[in-house]
């Protein structure tokens, strides 16, 4: 039974491209008690990855948190799997403002200790006494109310790009940081005023709600289904958007626009932009924000160090990060001495600029699909020594003069042309399925590498 991904990101990306067909993006929540999230993952993980399912998916003894990209035509198939369920009958799938086929490219399904990293000891309060849900035109009309304070539960480089105008902005990495912060920042506003909260999709503030309830808060509301809902309710009602900017998404869109408003920098030279990339050194991977032209200057990368280092033989990039913590590498807190033009914190509601009319989103992983490639094998042995690899071929035949490819976490992606190699003991020009060929590699490989013929 196949409980974990077989293919590679960019494998299921060309899969995607070929099979042509339209996929959803969502996201959906739900709090309830989960006896064993172990066999509750591993289920769900048969029942979705029949259904061509992707995404990232926490699960915990206290329910579960997902967001995911479904093909449309088996939209209906995946309710009947959520319908099994008695806490997830008539669920709300927050569908995106903005598909993208490639939003997500494995499904990723993780038990957690939580769905939500809120650093709060649930039994010290009623989790479930949460605030008032409100609609797109109810929290419209509660945010014109004098008396109405709002605040935005998400990190600093989610509400950078985007946020409710008036809103406080804590500057913070985290949604525990958040917590405390606003407490104390609040005080004296817990019986005169309305604490109105947000967040991306509406899981924070779930918890958060029933949180500031317990701290004694007396009127507090949180907007339904977050901003992917809210901006949903805005087109199907024709409301006027609250919310400037654009909402980031934790997938490979990095956001999804909500108004046409620009009201953050290119952290690198200034320019209005509200455009996130990851910083290509594999050591680094900074989340920051950078416009078309220092992504072209900078070679995607976060500094002139970082620039310097992508051009390294990849076996001196290795040596540098090894030992370095690059874990969450994707979603590294976007703080850096070398971005002159960050901001945190209280954010001005002030437009820089207004985007271009179809403009083009960022595609950085079809940006790292730069050729098409056929899987041929996998990595078996690395002969230190005598710098040769020896791999089994699986698919099709291997030929001298093919031009190959040899991909893995560590070894990154190197090209190579086959001059010469040994198959089953032997020199030879072609290899079969079944071969075992050995060939020299100025590299090591890993047994997690995988090699491929590179097509087009």
């Amino acid at each position: 039974m196949q409980l974990y991904n077989t293919l590679s990101a960019e494998e299921r990306a060309i899969m995607i491209d070929d099979a042509g067909k339209q996929r959803l993006t969502l996201s959906f929540y739900a709090y309830a008690k989960i006896q064993d999230p172990k066999k509750f993952r591993d289920d769900l993980f048969v029942a979705w990855n029949a259904l061509d399912a992707l995404g990232r998916i926490y699960v915990a003894k206290e329910g579960i948190n997902a967001q995911m990209s479904i093909p449309e035509e088996n939209l209906e198939a995946f309710r009947e799997t959520l319908e099994v369920y008695d806490f997830m009958k008539g669920i709300r799938l927050n569908e995106a403002v903005e598909h993208d086929d490639h939003s997500f490219l494995k499904l990723t399904i993780k038990v957690r200790d939580k769905i939500v990293a809120d650093g709060l000891n649930d039994e010290n309060f009623d989790v479930t006494n949460i605030g008032v849900h409100l609609k797109a035109r109810e929290f419209n009309q509660i945010l014109d109310d004098p008396n109405t304070i709002v605040v935005d539960f998400r990190n600093h480089y989610e509400s950078e790009v985007g946020h409710f105008k008036n809103a406080i902005t804590p500057d913070v990495e985290t949604f525990r940081e958040s917590l405390p912060i606003i407490n104390e920042q609040l005080q004296n506003h817990k019986e005169d005023k309305n604490l109105v909260m947000y967040c991306t999709g509406g899981i924070r503030c779930e918890k958060a709600s029933a949180y500031f309830k317990h701290q004694g808060f007396k009127n507090v509301y949180q907007l339904e289904g977050g901003i992917i809902n809210y901006a949903k309710q805005l087109k199907e009602e024709g409301l006027e958007s609250k919310f400037i900017g654009k909402n980031f998404v934790f997938d490979n869109r990095l956001g999804e626009r909500i108004t046409e408003d620009i009201i953050s920098q290119c952290h690198q030279c200034g320019k209005p932009c509200d455009n996130h990339t990851n910083c290509e050194n594999d050591g680094c991977h900074l989340l920051f924000i950078q416009c078309d032209e220092c992504k072209a200057t900078m070679e995607n990368c976060c500094s002139t160090e970082c620039l310097d280092i992508i051009h390294l033989p990849l076996v001196d990039q290795v040596r540098l990060r090894t030992g370095k913590q690059v874990g969450n590498k994707v979603f590294r807190k976007g703080k850096s001495e070398n971005l002159k033009f960050k901001h945190s914190g209280e954010l001005a509601d002030t437009v820089l600029a207004a985007a271009e009319p179809g403009e083009v989103k960022p595609a950085d992983i079809r940006q790292k699909i730069k050729v098409k490639k056929a899987l041929l094998g996998k990595a078996e042995h690395y002969y230190v020594k005598a710098k040769v690899g020896q791999f089994t071929v699986e698919n099709q035949t291997l030929q001298i003069g093919d031009k190959i490819l040899i991909s893995g976490p560590t070894t990154g992606e190197q090209e190579l042309i086959l001059d010469k190699m040994i198959v089953n003991g032997a020199e030879t020009t072609t290899a079969n399925i079944g071969d075992k060929v050995t060939f020299e590699v100025p590299f090591r490989i890993r047994l997690s590498d995988k090699l491929y013929k590179i097509v087009n």
